[in-house]
């Protein structure tokens, strides 16, 4: 039986040290929900379907502005999105020799009732 190594865990490790080593440079910051995915980004400098780091941050946007000033992302490149009630800025970079990408979601003030 042979096994690619794009099917097996040490595709990752690269990435496993890199949010290790974020965590714990940056554990002051705000608790991000983390983890590790395959980056499919157009247009960028990223590798396709290179492991890097997510990094997540919910209803405040000033916890974003933290962690994207910390890991030095330029924030000439910040992105924005949404749908209905959910918002989000995205930011893509580099850290620790892998792909990371900081998002922060909001929800907009419901200013017509509707709850949307």
């Amino acid at each position: 039986m042979t096994t690619s190594t794009d099917t097996t865990l040490t595709t990752q490790i690269d990435a496993a040290g890199a949010l290790l080593a974020i965590l714990s440079t940056h554990a002051n910051l705000p608790t991000p929900d983390a983890g590790l995915r395959r980056f499919f980004e157009p247009d960028t400098d990223i590798p396709w379907g290179a492991w890097g780091v997510t990094l997540s941050l919910h209803r405040d946007l000033d916890k974003f502005e933290q962690w994207r000033e910390a890991l030095d992302l330029d924030p000439s490149t910040v992105d924005n999105g949404g749908c209905d009630t959910t918002h989000w800025l995205t930011v893509h970079g580099t850290s620790h020799g892998v792909p990371i990408e900081v998002n922060g979601f909001y929800s907009l003030p419901d200013t017509d009732g509707t709850g949307r």
